[in-house]
């Protein structure tokens, strides 16, 4: 099975779960899936790790005991003969191979590495949504010339999705340049086309129900259905899809910011160039890559694990 199949199959599915709007109980779906969220271990778990990386990220410029940039223990680090200073008192992560503070670093990388994350993800979403909307509302009431633009820009989508999503991610940033803005546009863009098909497939869904069917049998513009009735209720879907690809927008950052395309000022704390300047005294000094590494780990699982109870929260077939 290609990629683009096994990526397009579970797009399919999610968008899938915009079908059922009622519960056998007659709650919307949305305070059925809150219900179901509250009483969800992942769901909390993942929120404590959102809430607390979000925290950090604002106040962790404020709080930092040191400027992330001063090379104020220089004289006591030797990177060339692989002497380190570890944790102690004054510095509770020890010191890098600049002598600069690796916790004030640390908290002050959090909010680049938010920033990074978020601005991609409303790139995908935003272009996204406006590729899939369109696709979409062609397909389900554009007879059949829009079916025919829905197929041309669904083609386009699926030859974006057939492409590793960090092999395009590093082409893009190659051409582009070196910079923390060529990062956020790299990620964003590979995530447009997860964004559009889901979109669209779950706009499809919903063009056949029957408010849809009873709104033009009543005369409604096409325009004005698609607008007020069907896109509206084709989100849930996406809302799932933006908190997972929060996940993978941070950790596809710290891979471009890893390989040396990401800020190229190095002076600037984000974790992912913190990884890159720790690479090089890995051997000597492997708490420099750990404590970045950790950070970005936790943060992708918890908004991995809030995406996955939210997807389990709205799929009909897993409630009870």
């Amino acid at each position: 099975m290609s990629v683009a199949t096994t990526k397009t199959d579970k797009i399919q599915r999610l968008a899938e779960l915009a079908a059922t709007k009622e519960t056998s109980t007659g709650a919307s779906l949305w305070r059925e899936a809150f219900r179901r969220l509250k009483r969800s271990k992942m769901a909390i778990v993942g929120a404590v790790i959102i809430a607390l990386f979000v925290l950090l990220a604002i106040v962790g410029p404020y709080i930092a005991p040191y400027s992330p940039t001063a090379q104020t223990w220089r004289d006591e680090v030797f990177s060339n003969r692989g002497e380190f200073v570890g944790m102690r008192g004054e510095n509770w992560f020890g010191l890098d191979h600049l002598g600069r503070d690796l916790f004030s670093r640390f908290l002050v990388g959090a909010r680049q590495t938010l920033l990074v994350g978020v601005v991609a993800t409303l790139i995908g979403l935003s272009i996204g949504f406006l590729i899939g909307g369109l696709a979409g509302a062609f397909a389900t009431l554009g007879g059949e010339r829009g079916r025919r633009i829905d197929s041309v820009i669904m083609r386009f989508i699926d030859i974006m999705l057939a492409m590793p999503s960090l092999l395009l991610a590093v082409s893009i940033a190659a051409v582009m340049g070196q910079s923390l803005t060529t990062v956020m546009i790299a990620v964003g863009i590979v995530q447009i086309p997860v964004f559009a098909r889901l979109l669209r497939g779950s706009m499809l869904v919903q063009g056949g129900a029957d408010y849809v069917l009873a709104a033009k049998s009543l005369g409604v513009r096409k325009r004005r259905i698609v607008v007020s009735q069907i896109i509206p209720n084709s989100l849930s879907p996406v809302i799932v899809q933006a908190t997972l690809s929060l996940a993978t927008a941070i950790i596809e950052a710290a891979a471009l910011s890893y390989l040396g395309l990401g800020n190229p000022d190095p002076a600037i704390p984000e974790w992912g160039v913190m990884l890159t300047q720790a690479q090089r005294f890995f051997d000597n000094a492997p708490m420099m890559a750990v404590y970045p590494a950790v950070g970005i780990i936790i943060t992708a699982l918890g908004f991995t694990l809030l995406g996955e109870a939210m997807r389990e929260a709205l799929d009909p077939k897993l409630r009870g």
